[in-house]
């Protein structure tokens, strides 16, 4: 531990991309030992997922961000710079619903006309995982330059809970990919490479969240905003419909607040 907390924070931003990006090779890993999506499962996993995420946006992210706001030389009042970061974190994500060619495993959201482009229903719903990865590295880099600058109510255990929180929801987020796509007919080995390579932009995206802190600070309540509001963005456009198409909703809902519970106890006790 004495040794990651001496490293710059590049570097720690870069190895919790790194491990979430792992949590998720494990998930898509499932697709070995296993024929068939088991839904219920399945539920219950994308329920976990989002009450983790939905707690981590706040305690990890919308927290700090506030609190930086508040002691910052800003001639606006705290909540001005959250709430641009936290919508314009929304709106970057419909942005790339909109460019980027995809579709959800809960339907279609009527972003892409699969007979408009020659791409698979695979390679779409790889793109679609991708893309709703990307907030997930940015808030690991932003996380662990704020606690660099020693920003009030963000701590290197707060950004390690963060990281934590991310990898175990990343490991059904794996499993949700690679089963749909075996099941779709294609061999384990590519449903488990196309699982795992989806979260490969984690590591990149942290780095880049990170560098860009670093370089302007003022960007600090803002970047950590924007990564929370892509993150409720991910989870109320995916993750909770995905968790509801099943005949396991109660079940995926208790699970949402199991997962909200465990990140909440892991920022609160580490941080």
């Amino acid at each position: 531990m004495e040794f990651f907390a001496e490293l710059h924070p590049i570097y720690q931003a870069l190895i919790g991309g790194i491990f979430t990006w792992l949590c998720t090779l494990i998930g898509s890993a499932t697709v070995f030992l296993t024929k068939e999506v088991n839904e219920r499962l399945l539920a219950i996993m994308q329920g976990f997922a989002a009450g983790v995420m939905i707690a981590a946006s706040f305690w990890s992210l919308l927290s700090p961000a506030l609190n930086f706001a508040e002691v910052s030389d800003s001639n606006f009042p705290a909540w001005v710079p959250v709430t641009i970061g936290f919508i314009a974190g929304g709106l970057f994500l419909r942005l790339l619903d909109l460019v980027v060619p995809h579709i959800h495993l809960s339907g279609d959201h009527g972003d892409t006309n699969p007979r408009e482009n020659n791409l698979t229903r695979t390679t779409m719903l790889y793109l679609a995982v991708t893309i709703h990865n990307i907030p997930e590295g940015l808030s690991i880099g932003v996380a662990y330059a704020a606690a660099f600058l020693d920003l009030n109510g963000a701590t290197l255990a707060s950004a390690i809970a963060l990281t934590i929180g991310i990898g175990i929801q990343n490991i059904p987020e794996g499993s949700a990919l690679s089963m749909p796509i075996r099941a779709e007919g294609k061999s384990q080995k590519r449903a488990f490479n196309l699982g795992q390579s989806s979260a490969l932009v984690e590591p990149v995206a942290a780095v880049i969240g990170a560098a860009a802190v670093l370089i302007v600070t003022a960007l600090l309540p803002y970047a950590l905003a924007f990564a929370a509001g892509a993150m409720i963005f991910v989870v109320v456009e995916d993750l909770i419909p995905e968790s509801q198409t099943s005949n396991h909703t109660d079940q995926a809902t208790l699970a949402l607040m199991v997962g909200f519970c465990v990140m909440m106890i892991l920022d609160v006790a580490l941080g």
